[in-house]
């Protein structure tokens, strides 16, 4: 059995993730219906939710970038090449 149900999205974002979907050779409605079925599977969302505080990497990285600390280099080959990743 099926049920009908209605959500309220951001238009733009629904577009793009449409369009997205399309490619993929899904709908919306399969891509929730999947989306669904992963929330069962998992007994929670399919990924990770957390505010980013101090100690998450995200959070570090947004204040090094705001900070403006972070390394620059010449060449894209050179972010391989540092002693310390």
């Amino acid at each position: 059995m099926k049920t009908q149900t209605t959500i309220r999205v951001d238009e733009v974002n629904y577009n793009l993730a449409k369009d997205i979907l399309h490619q993929l050779g899904l709908s919306y409605s399969q891509t929730i219906g999947i989306f669904n079925n992963m929330i069962v599977m998992n007994q929670g969302l399919p990924f990770e939710v957390k505010i980013p505080n101090h100690e998450t990497p995200q959070k570090k990285a947004l204040d090094e970038l705001e900070a403006k600390e972070g390394k620059s280099f010449q060449k894209s080959g050179s972010i391989f090449n540092q002693k310390n990743h």
